[in-house]
């Protein structure tokens, strides 16, 4: 699993400053236990979870009225947590 970690600034830095909205506005907003250090890393580029990316998303959203969808805030995809048993067989997924 060598997937990249640092992405790059992400769409949601310009969401934040369109806005004028900083992290703390986002953890206040949120309903859920979202950090001031995970909004520091999704504006960052920092590969997250689907888990998290969802809680930064819905704050946004919260925070400044808006709709917007997770392709709006990250040019990626979550990382999605591997289980022992889904590389038991040694094989990729692809193939």
């Amino acid at each position: 699993m060598n997937e990249e970690r640092n992405l790059g600034p992400q769409p949601i830095g310009a969401l934040l400053a369109k806005h004028e909205l900083t992290a703390n506005d986002l953890v206040r907003a949120s309903t859920q236990q979202l950090t001031h250090k995970m909004v520091a890393r999704a504006v960052k580029g920092r590969r997250l979870t689907a888990n998290t990316m969802d809680k930064v998303l819905v704050a946004l959203n919260a925070a400044s009225e808006g709709t917007y969808a997770r392709a709006d805030l990250f040019t990626y995809e979550p990382t999605r947590k591997v289980k022992a048993d889904d590389d038991a067989d040694g094989l990729d997924d692809e193939g």
